[in-house]
């Protein structure tokens, strides 16, 4: 069990590096060699990249932006990052600068990836990106970056996930409007890459920012629950049911969980019990403590009652 049990770490730490060196292709391959930006964090390191000269590499300040963020984080939160997003930011960091020096690789004229039409540019960088990233995710990992930043932002303010995203990648792409070379166009390109990754990630992970709701059916449900109540710090509702092959009754979890926890609850419950039966479906309305916060609005006309 252990022997298995380590093989199964070494090929989740494998495809979390190989995914880090896909998601750093979309811009040492793509976006930087022509010059071009987009959102999240990598957006920003390319921009002050360009804005120095070359003079800061966009490897050097996404490791230095990441590690302030991540040591802010846990000073402000007590947020436990866990060893797989500390592994991601250092292996993208690394590969970063490898892929930087293979210029066989890059979208440039004389290359294999050279595209005439810059359009597709942003367009495949998105999907590289995406596709990296989103097996990050699935594998219990993080780039770090603007996920970070959301989750400390979501923590002291009624401001969903969602909207920190949106709000911190169009700002980022505007930024590239400060540099004197840059164009309204060369903003839009950092837009359609942004649109393409969020559509594409969709597909590869179920959405970096969705919700599951689980039915899991289990002998060892009260071992399964105290791990989610204890080690994930999520909630679990035991519900009574009628099992009506056997006519006994059971005890089945329902339980609501985000996509960067799905992985490792799914291999808990198949350690604890690998007779247990699970049903998982996505949600992308979840509202409460843990998840999204109600947004009701104001009422015009209360307003106007409590002004009279």
């Amino acid at each position: 069990m252990t022997r298995k049990k380590t093989l199964q770490t070494v090929w989740e730490y494998l495809i979390l590096t190989i995914a880090c060196f896909i998601f750093t292709m979309a811009w040492e391959c793509f976006m930087i060699p022509n010059g071009m930006s987009a959102g999240g964090m990598m957006g920003l390191c390319t921009i002050i990249q360009y804005a120095t000269g070359g003079l800061i590499p966009a490897q050097y300040s996404y490791f230095a932006i990441n590690a302030v963020l991540v040591i802010v984080a846990v000073m402000a939160m007590g947020i436990g990052f866990g060893f797989k997003t500390i592994w991601c930011i250092i292996m993208s960091s690394v590969a970063l600068g490898i892929v930087s020096k293979l210029n066989a690789i890059h979208a440039i004229p004389g290359s294999f990836f050279y595209m005439e039409e810059r359009l597709l540019i942003p367009v495949v960088a998105g999907v590289f990106e995406s596709v990296g990233l989103g097996l990050v995710l699935r594998y219990g990992g993080s780039t770090g970056g603007t996920d970070i930043i959301a989750v400390m932002v979501n923590k002291y303010w009624p401001v969903s996930l969602g909207t920190v995203f949106l709000l911190s990648d169009v700002a980022i792409c505007a930024l590239l409007l400060l540099l004197p070379d840059k164009t309204f166009s060369d903003m839009c390109y950092g837009l359609v890459e942004v649109v393409i990754f969020s559509l594409v990630i969709d597909i590869v992970v179920g959405g970096k920012r969705s919700s599951y709701q689980l039915l899991v059916f289990s002998e060892k449900y009260e071992s399964i629950a105290d791990h989610i109540i204890h080690k994930m710090d999520r909630g679990v509702t035991v519900l009574k049911a009628l099992g009506w092959f056997t006519k006994t009754d059971k005890n089945v979890l329902l339980i609501l969980i985000n996509q960067r926890q799905l992985s490792e609850l799914s291999r808990v419950i198949k350690e604890l019990d690998p007779r247990a039966f699970m049903s998982i479906s996505p949600t992308h309305n979840v509202y409460g403590e843990g998840f999204e916060e109600i947004k009701t609005g104001v009422s015009i006309k209360k307003k106007k009652n409590d002004t009279a």
